[in-house]
């Protein structure tokens, strides 16, 4: 198992001894599971049909290095967020339950900062009879070298590509390097996947191994996610990923507006995205991606909605 010691896991790289306290993230010393359930509002290669009784084998993990200002799962990601201890002998159980209640794959959500525990787990699991697909479901923010010590481990990388400019990464995700991480990262996934494999399930297309890469149109910023489409295209042959625009973005999440007093009126930091995103942004951003080439899915806008969220 990579040394927690002086834990180097994401592209923070924080040090923490995670054996005797938490890393930047949260993390400790062993991973921490939110919620299990069988998750029907994924993409449809992932979930399937959202009517049947099958679906996703979710495994929410607490904690997140990256730690989005809009984070829609910001009750378990946070730093101060706690969840319910699990050993890898644990979690393989968990893994093989939810195979026996029929998920197409086992989900691992927010899993980058527990990734030794977990490969350790899946490696239990699978020799315990686990024979369905493993999905590292990741906000994107990665090194290579946890990326590529996933090979064997993970069939289908799940991945967000969220920003390209380091000045928005920086604003609100405290994370200047995002777009290098998430690019880098991209690149080590599609040569661990290659082309994404399909195959018929219950009479619809589920994805066996493969790549697909989400991205949330936020307001007031689609010429940056224009950007980002650009560099998935330099990255990736577009025809070979999945590509999943995605529209649910919500200011709910977001924090409250501070209250200035004094001669110094600053603008909220977050003004430029106190709003949903308009069609106009979204349909742009949809066009630049045909323009691209890729294929996938593109989620309606009124996915906009707390009611998409998972309740913690």
């Amino acid at each position: 198992m990579t040394s927690i010691s002086n834990c180097r896991i994401c592209p923070r790289k924080c040090g923490a001894d995670r054996t005797a306290g938490r890393g930047r993230c949260g993390a400790g010393a062993l991973p921490e599971v939110s919620h299990v359930m069988i998750h029907h509002w994924e993409e449809p290669c992932i979930s399937g049909d959202p009517k049947s009784e099958r679906g996703s084998g979710a495994v929410f993990f607490t904690h997140c290095p990256l730690g989005c200002v809009f984070c829609q799962n910001g009750k378990i990601s946070r730093p101060g967020s706690r969840g319910e201890e699990k050993t890898p002998e644990e979690l393989s159980a968990v893994f093989l339950e939810l195979q026996d209640k029929g998920a197409y794959n086992i989900n691992l959500v927010s899993p980058t900062q527990y990734t030794p525990w977990l490969t350790e787990a899946v490696g239990l699991a699978r020799q315990n009879g686990l024979t369905i697909p493993v999905v590292w479901n990741t906000g994107g923010y990665e090194t290579p070298e946890t990326i590529a010590s996933l090979s064997g481990t993970v069939d289908i990388f799940l991945t967000d590509f969220k920003y390209c400019s380091p000045y928005i990464s920086g604003k609100y995700s405290s994370a200047p390097e995002y777009m290098s991480a998430a690019r880098d990262s991209l690149k080590e996934m599609y040569r661990i996947t290659g082309p994404y494999v399909m195959e018929k399930t219950d009479g619809i297309s589920m994805m066996k191994s493969g790549v697909i890469i989400r991205h949330l149109v936020i307001p007031s910023h689609r010429r940056d996610s224009e950007a980002v489409l650009d560099v998935i295209k330099d990255t990736v042959p577009p025809e070979s990923v999945v590509l999943s625009l995605m529209a649910q973005y919500t200011p709910d999440f977001l924090p409250a507006p501070k209250r200035r007093t004094g001669p110094d009126p600053r603008d909220d930091i977050y003004r430029k995205i106190r709003r949903r995103i308009t069609t106009f942004e979204y349909e742009s951003v949809r066009e630049k991606a045909a323009e691209c080439g890729f294929s996938g899915y593109a989620q309606d806008r009124s996915s906009a909605t707390k009611n998409f969220t998972p309740d913690f």
